[in-house]
């Protein structure tokens, strides 16, 4: 049986490594929900999001519908690997259903699932992210 670490513990790098570094920094205004923020740690004009390229702005502004809806949102890093100028992330993302969210009023629900992140830095900026996260997961807890 493979033992689970808690969250937030990232035993794979050094506590000094650079790249962990700018990623706490990253998560913690994720988890600040301060999107405008984060645009810093992107490359621009544009990165590329699951392979397209999109303008930075576009990239925050998708955060927006789900904080809405979950205003309590929240990243939890489960695991974390860096492989060069590649870090992989499994996340536990949880938050509760407390305004609209894809058409769905607010249940109150408390939802919980699980997201994988692939970034790719570029000059100490990421350039490509591949994401997904299991948002039928979220959308069956909250009908």
């Amino acid at each position: 049986m493979a033992s689970q670490q808690p969250p937030s513990v990232l035993p794979e790098t050094a506590a000094d490594d650079p790249r962990r570094l700018l990623y706490q920094s990253y998560i913690d205004y994720c988890n600040a929900h301060n999107f405008e923020a984060m645009e810093k740690f992107y490359t621009t004009p544009t990165l590329n999001i699951n392979d397209e390229p999109w303008p930075t702005p576009k990239v925050t502004a998708q955060f927006k519908p789900l904080v809405e809806g979950f205003p309590d949102w929240k990243w939890e890093i489960r695991h974390f690997a860096i492989d060069g100028d590649y870090l992989s992330l499994h996340f536990r993302v949880s938050g509760t259903h407390l305004g609209t969210f894809q058409g769905i009023a607010p249940t109150g629900r408390r939802v919980a699932t699980t997201q994988f992140t692939l970034y790719h830095l570029v000059d100490g900026k990421y350039a490509d992210v591949w994401d997904m996260t299991d948002m039928e997961a979220v959308m069956k807890q909250i009908q």
